[in-house]
């Protein structure tokens, strides 16, 4: 056999239903392979950076490892922004690229460039198939990296010839392995025992709940304890239902801030994330003074990596925490439920408070122009149908998009990580893909959109029903508003306004964009407009655009 038939088995072997890629020459081994694979379906990006936020949330929905398939140096070097969001992702994902004939090597052919290297920085392994012999070890390696926590992707290139070359040996597959161990019962004693001391517990959950399907554990806990739930501030998935009485919302960006959020907690328990991820320096530890902590993690790299744990648990996200909630009953008996029930109706009282503030600037902005984001996100999430997945890359309307839906569990959300933008638009194709019978909406700022504008094209290449929400409020509003916190932090007094950060002279007409790629749209203007809109662009059944006209900085 052929070291591209070893490479297509070594997918199937792994249970790979997808390849995401944007084709070229070097890859043809790969794409003249296909046909004889119906199985894997070839999704085509009309730029690699698009295929690669496509397979990262494809990944994320699935729970299963995904095939990236890009071209060769500059094909790589498009997707590495995309790559880096993957890692910061923690996504299990085969990235590949297709390489020059080996014997050209030395000739410094076109487009011949060390790939290796270049992905090096931004995977967690990356190598290159120097023979079609190595090709199914190198494969099994390389899902078993992916896939090991913390999760990433890892990097393989394949040169044209080494794909072609003869080999006995032939694919390996995963085997049955079982990633989720049982936590140390002395750990879970030494962890409960802080749990039940401590006078105002809080958590501050990751996304590492999600992935496991470790929520309701999650939720038990919480409210066994009577403790509050924070979630990272970049967060890909719900791993807490941001409805539930004990939910506080997102952490946020800076030391103190977070601190002040955390108010007087005396125990912080991590659980399932790298915490924290800061934006701007502040001094001080996000930790308030003299808390204890308690981590929680699958992966010994994580424990004690930003702050010491004064207890750290490796084990299963859903074994560890109903490990740990059934010892706290036990251990807390009456007095912790009486306590966990004054806690639960405190929280509980704060919860209604801020929905009912929330509701109350709702309907003070309901009739602005153009339209506000708190009635946009209002209208959307009335508008969707029963059991939709929303992908989040709504940016400064974050907030109000958190208070209008409603995310019970994992695979209702998913948002980019790292902070890079252009995921929402190009993270929509996978999670449609991953999710063929739920509807899908993308809610993208206008900025966003344009790093992955192409992903249009391929929804109707593919025929995916995505709605894509595009709230254009003509500006880069976000970097605005972190001049202002820039200007603030370093005492600089300037006039200069907001240079470079409109979107205007020419306004875009998103509309007409998508139009060019095969996709219909509605332009809204009237907040009375939009959930009819919504409505509509679900029932037709084909990738639909709406351009949303929202205000922009007040």
């Amino acid at each position: 056999m052929r070291g591209r038939h070893v490479f297509m088995d070594s997918l199937v072997a792994h249970g790979v239903d997808h390849i995401f890629g944007n084709p070229g020459t070097t890859e043809s081994p790969l794409l003249d392979t296909l046909a004889d694979y119906p199985s894997v379906k070839y999704v085509v990006a009309l730029h690699e950076g698009v295929a690669l936020g496509a397979a990262s949330f494809h990944t994320q929905a699935t729970g299963r490892p995904a095939v990236v398939n890009l071209h060769v140096a500059p094909g790589l070097g498009n997707g590495l922004g995309m790559m880096y969001s993957a890692l910061k992702a923690n996504s299990p994902l085969v990235v590949t690229a297709g390489q020059q004939d080996t014997r050209m090597r030395l000739r410094d052919p076109l487009l011949g460039h060390d790939l290796v290297a270049m992905a090096a920085p931004v995977t967690k392994w990356s190598v290159q198939v120097e023979c079609a012999d190595e090709m199914a070890a190198i494969m099994r390696r390389a899902f078993k990296i992916a896939t090991d926590a913390p999760a990433g992707p890892v990097f393989v290139a394949l040169p044209i010839d080494v794909m072609e070359q003869e080999t006995a040996n032939g694919a390996i597959g995963p085997g049955d392995s079982y990633r989720a161990p049982q936590p140390d019962p002395a750990g879970v004693g030494q962890a409960v025992m802080r749990m039940l001391g401590a006078r105002a517990p809080v958590i501050v959950a990751g996304d590492d709940i999600a992935r496991s399907g470790a929520h309701a554990e999650l939720v038990s806990l919480a409210e066994t304890l009577g403790a509050p739930v924070w979630v990272e501030g970049l967060r890909h998935q719900t791993v807490f239902p941001n409805r539930h009485p004990n939910a506080r919302g997102a952490v946020p960006f800076d030391a103190a801030a977070i601190r002040k959020a955390l108010g007087d907690a005396d125990l912080v328990i991590l659980v399932g994330g790298p915490f924290f991820e800061e934006v701007w320096f502040a001094a001080g530890s996000p930790i308030p003074d003299g808390a204890q902590i308690v981590q929680i993690e699958d992966s010994a790299q994580r424990l004690g990596f930003n702050f010491k744990a004064d207890v750290g648990l490796v084990g299963g996200m859903k074994r560890s925490l109903s490990a740990c909630r059934e010892a706290a009953r036990k251990l807390g008996g009456d007095g912790l439920a009486a306590v966990a029930a004054q806690r639960n109706a405190a929280l509980a009282a704060i919860h209604a408070a801020e929905a009912e503030a929330h509701a109350e600037r709702t309907k003070k902005s309901w009739n602005r122009t153009p339209i506000s984001m708190a009635r946009a996100m209002a209208e959307i999430a009335a508008a969707l149908p029963a059991n939709a997945v929303v992908v989040d890359e709504s940016i400064t309307a974050n907030l109000d998009l958190a208070r209008a839906f409603d995310f019970k569990a994992p695979g209702d959300y998913f948002s980019g990580r790292g902070g890079g933008i252009g995921q929402g638009l190009a993270g929509a194709l996978g999670t449609q893909t991953a999710f063929p019978g739920r509807p899908v909406v993308c809610i993208s700022g206008d900025g966003s959109a344009m790093y992955s504008i192409q992903a249009l094209w391929t929804a109707a290449h593919h025929a995916l029903p995505i709605v894509f929400v595009i709230l254009a409020n003509r500006e880069y509003r976000v970097l605005k508003h972190n001049l202002d916190t820039y200007r603030q932090r370093f005492g600089v007094q300037s006039n200069n306004g907001y240079p470079n950060m409109d979107l205007t002279g020419p306004v875009m007409d998103f509309v007409d964009l998508a139009r060019g790629m095969g996709v219909a749209g509605t332009h809204v203007t009237k907040g009375d407009d939009l959930r009819a809109a919504v409505e509509a662009a679900f029932g037709n059944g084909k990738p639909h655009l709406i351009e949303v006209e929202i205000e922009g900085k007040l």
